[in-house]
């Protein structure tokens, strides 16, 4: 009895142990849900002011033509893609599911594609996929780091984009949904060709009175055009950051309460057999009373 006992509050001790872990973890990924979704947020106004500024850029300027240099990569059959996954596990089928998504759309295109990787666990992924990466770059830490990242990642798909390497850029990664939910998304980066340049023409201006552009309207464009692909990346990053903590928020609530089950039914075993022992006791003390009653009695009447 003392040895079921003793093993049933080692039990107990290492899931109090383990619950704490859980706890701090859901704290820390509370707390980076709501950093990222706020940052998330504060992006859609300046996303928004990018569109507008090349939309009024391109209504003011002949259509673009391309170089002899982008023609030859368009006429390429490849395509690159950025899948955006996580470092860290406890996120469910967080990484999973982003990396069927990209293979599923992947598929619809020609020629073999180049993948970059931001994750070692989506990484692992796409090479059990049989997809090998072409780099692999770490998930920020923190809001800040997602700028460097960033731009790390326009080096090294504009130098393979340079070589013609590849003719479409697609980036890959899980949005925030309401909740802990999210779902996979994909959006065509590059080419910025005829299409994207109607599609941004037509973002109409918000008042009635026309925008006046300064200076040299090409070179703005230029300079929008470089945010709007910053941008673009720096949104997708901090998208999978939100919904990758929205992912790990959710496994560890589950996890917490899973324990607290566990809890429950551990102290209610250990309660009865403790009470047993105490019953078996307590027999034991009556029991022996009785005999020793029964064996002065025969003395007593003598």
């Amino acid at each position: 009895m003392s040895e079921s006992t003793d093993n049933l509050r080692r039990k107990i001790d290492g899931a109090r142990d383990l619950q704490s872990v859980v706890r701090t973890m859901k704290a820390v990924a509370a707390s980076s849900l709501g950093q990222y979704e706020k940052a998330t947020r504060a992006l859609d106004d300046y996303h928004r002011a990018v569109k507008l500024g090349l939309g009024a850029c391109i209504r003011s300027l002949a259509p673009l033509a391309a170089s002899p240099r982008q023609k030859a990569v368009a006429g390429s059959e490849s395509v690159g893609a950025i899948v955006f996954g996580s470092d860290q596990g406890l996120v469910g089928r967080f990484n999973e599911a982003i990396v069927e998504f990209a293979i599923r759309k992947l598929s619809e295109e020609k020629g073999d594609p180049m993948v970059w990787a931001v994750g070692e666990r989506v990484h692992a992924r796409l090479s059990d996929a049989g997809i090998a990466p072409a780099a692999t770059f770490p998930v920020p830490t923190s809001v800040g780091s997602i700028s460097p990242l960033v731009g790390r990642i326009q080096i090294a798909s504009e130098s393979n984009r340079a070589k013609g390497e590849y003719a479409r850029l697609y980036i890959f990664h899980n949005r925030p949904l309401s909740g802990a939910l999210y779902e996979p998304t994909c959006q065509r980066l590059l080419p910025l060709d005829e299409n994207w340049q109607i599609e941004m023409g037509r973002v109409g201006w918000p008042t009635r009175n026309p925008p006046e552009i300064l200076g040299d309207t090409a070179a703005n464009m230029r300079a929008f055009v470089r945010e709007y692909l910053f941008i673009s990346l720096y949104r997708a990053c901090a998208e999978s950051l939100a919904s990758e903590n929205a992912a790990r928020l959710s496994a560890m609530r589950r996890a917490d309460k899973n324990i607290d089950d566990l809890l429950e039914d551990l102290d209610g075993l250990f309660n009865r057999l403790r009470q047993n022992g105490i019953d078996e006791e307590l027999f034991d003390v009556v029991a022996g009373s009785e005999a020793l009653a029964d064996s002065r009695h025969p003395a007593e009447i003598a």
